[in-house]
């Protein structure tokens, strides 16, 4: 009978229970893809982590994530809750300042954050996004989560598909509760078609409206093709977000280098913060984004079959 141990995270937070949970495995040797694709079924988490010797130079261990439905090229949370979990369990020694993970789209640095207590932050690289204008109306995607039309235009901002290895969707609406009242239509977005050629179309859907929470940005993702209905927390999103953030000057360059952060998972009762740095010289120039936060160890356990 196989047995495989896993470690359980709950990513961008520092208390359980809340943020995007996370089931990692660290030692995936032997398993084959259909194997992974049913263990993380089994584990019904947004995403699980399988871990490999590295294959590439230069890179410290291979990583593969899954959600219920499909593979990934990359994702954020994943990235970022594996960095926590390598760390907790001493893979990461403390004097690391940098990891790599070999993704499905190549090498990924992390840069690790530590004080007395641990590893208190990891900073995914991304890379620099790139944008697109959607290849199907912008009504369409807005309509697909039934986003209030007059919340998206009463912004000023466009409807645009981004990625940095990942596609997303981004609508922006005038207010939190406009972003509240969305809701996926499965049928709808099956129909979207991703200017990106990709089969995982996810909708990230945003307000800028200032709340108690201090955050630059209140969230949803709504991914049903990828077995996630809705994500409480979507880090491969975040770092193309802050691109389009600089980019239409819904934030300055210097404001999105200092920090900017975006709450999400807060309808789904797991508020999650997730952390964003963009590199910039100009709206029309982004260097590089950054997604980063916290992660905290919830529980772990053994899986047989």
């Amino acid at each position: 009978m196989p047995t495989l141990r896993y470690l359980h995270y709950d990513v961008f937070t520092s208390r359980p229970f809340e943020g995007n949970q996370l089931a990692v495995f660290p030692d995936a040797t032997g398993l084959d893809t259909a194997t992974m694709q049913r263990l993380t079924n089994e584990m019904n988490f947004a995403e699980s982590t399988f871990l490999l010797p590295a294959e590439t130079p230069g890179t410290d261990v291979r990583m593969r994530i899954f959600t219920p439905a499909r593979e990934m090229p990359m994702a954020g949370h994943p990235t970022v809750g594996t960095t926590f979990a390598l760390a907790h369990t001493g893979v990461i020694p403390r004097e690391r300042t940098r990891w790599v993970f070999g993704l499905n789209i190549g090498p990924i640095p992390v840069a690790l954050e530590w004080t007395t207590d641990g590893l208190q932050a990891a900073w995914m690289d991304q890379g620099p996004p790139t944008f697109k204008t959607p290849i199907v109306a912008p009504e369409a995607v807005v309509d697909a989560i039934h986003a209030d039309r007059a919340a998206w235009t009463a912004t000023g901002w466009p409807v645009e598909e981004a990625s940095c290895g990942a596609a997303f969707f981004y609508v922006p609406l005038a207010t939190r509760a406009a972003v509240d009242a969305c809701e996926a239509d499965g049928g709808a977005m099956k129909r979207i078609v991703s200017a990106y050629g990709s089969s995982h179309v996810g909708v990230f859907v945003f307000s800028a409206e200032p709340g108690a929470d201090g955050a630059t940005v209140y969230s949803r993702m709504f991914a049903p093709e990828a077995g996630v209905v809705e994500d409480p927390a979507t880090g491969g999103a975040s770092g193309p977000l802050a691109g389009y953030l600089v980019r239409h000057r819904v934030v300055t360059p210097e404001a999105a280098a200092a920090g900017l952060v975006s709450v999400q998972g807060v309808k789904l009762g797991r508020p999650s913060r997730v952390h964003m740095r963009a590199e910039s010289t100009s709206p029309a120039d982004i260097a590089r984004v950054h997604v980063g936060g916290h992660a905290v160890a919830v529980g772990e356990g053994t899986l047989r079959w």
